[in-house]
């Protein structure tokens, strides 16, 4: 890989390889964007094939939090680490602690937080050499499980969607198509069994299917049939690249709106579900309740504060219909408009208080 190259393509600021011969850590940390304050993103922790895979995992995914947290109206950039291992063979304390050590020398230009593969005492190892950590357990002063939070995000998206597509932002009575019953799935499940809602649900683990089905009503169906069966909004909650070239033909829905992450394959699907007639509401946008509980730690955790920011995704989706309607694009591309609009302004105002041609010295992107 030209690793510079790949760099310079979305103005990313910093790669760090992280190497611990004694604990067997390989990680590497990737910052895209400071521009609205330091980089906030989860560790993952995988076995990636090579080297390469697990650089440009690493680099998509600092990329998308930079968009998440700008459109969110965080002041916060974007950035990721990646651990190479299998993590029900390869963690230990002593791996954490090193990674911890890592994270304290960037200092403070990255925040690291759980994410796939990496529990609550995986980050708690972290902060004993570090403390720029969110997403703690409760019990050593964290937020916790932050899944609740994204469930309500979406849920707030779906109102605003709703709206825009049946003129009003309540869901009772309408037919939701959840795919994938993890933490978030069944948190929004439940919301929106609260809404009353209809619930059609799937997932691979049948345990998870049959407890849902069971508290809130839900009709059950299989795995392939949940994206082509009549519905008012398909949620898709577990894995991403779900709209693509063979699927999004197959939807009957009018709404796309769950918190998945990436789930078009590539940009030109947004394109192909507005040729169709359906609303899409942006994953990174929808789904951002969980990096708005964390990133409230940042301030002193304060949970009916940060219910209070989750609330606002319902009128960020509406800002980014707005900006669709406006600029005739699709709303992943508008929602790309909102995050770069926000960061060019701070950019922009930057340059402007310290005389510097492109801004500070530590913040160097005039855009991402």
């Amino acid at each position: 890989m030209q690793v510079f190259e790949k760099l310079s393509e979305y103005r990313y600021e910093q790669l760090v390889f992280c190497h611990d011969k004694a604990t067997g850590l390989r990680a590497i940390i990737a910052i895209h964007d400071t521009t609205l304050g330091p980089a906030l993103g989860g560790c993952r922790m995988y076995p990636y094939a090579t080297e390469d895979d697990a650089i440009v995992d690493a680099l998509r995914l600092a990329r998308g939090m930079t968009y998440k947290a700008a459109a969110s109206g965080l002041n916060l950039g974007g950035g990721k680490s990646v651990i190479i291992g299998d993590p029900k063979a390869d963690k230990s304390e002593a791996l954490f602690r090193s990674l911890g050590r890592y994270v304290e020398t960037l200092g403070g230009r990255y925040i690291v937080a759980e994410d796939v593969g990496i529990s609550t005492t995986d980050i708690h190892y972290v902060h004993i050499e570090t403390s720029h950590v969110v997403g703690m357990d409760v019990t050593y002063g964290g937020s916790g499980d932050p899944s609740p939070f994204t469930a309500l995000g979406v849920l707030q998206g779906m109102r605003a969607c709703a709206e825009e597509i049946f003129g009003t932002a309540s869901l009772e009575g309408r037919t939701v198509a959840v795919q994938g019953l993890g933490h978030v799935g069944y948190h929004l499940c439940r919301l929106l069994h609260e809404e009353d809602a209809r619930l059609i649900v799937t997932d691979v683990q049948a345990d998870a299917v049959e407890r849902v089905a069971r508290e809130f009503g839900a009709k059950a169906v299989e795995p392939d049939e949940v994206m082509t069966i009549p519905c008012d909004v398909f949620a898709p909650c577990a894995l991403g690249a779900v709209l693509n070239d063979a699927s999004i033909p197959k939807l009957r829905c009018r709404i796309v709106a769950g918190s998945a992450n990436n789930v078009l394959l590539e940009a030109r699907h947004g394109e192909a579900l507005a040729e169709r007639g359906i609303l899409y509401a942006p994953d990174y946008v929808i789904n951002a309740g969980g990096l708005i509980n964390v990133a409230d730690e940042l301030e002193g955790y304060d949970e009916r504060r940060a219910t209070r920011r989750v609330l606002r995704i319902e009128e960020r989706i509406r800002q980014i219909i707005a900006i669709s309607k406006r600029d005739s694009v699709p709303t992943n591309v508008a929602a790309d408009t909102l995050a770069l609009e926000r960061i060019a302004a701070i950019s922009s105002m930057e340059r402007l208080h310290t005389g510097h041609p492109y801004g500070q010295q530590r913040r160097r992107r005039e855009t991402i």
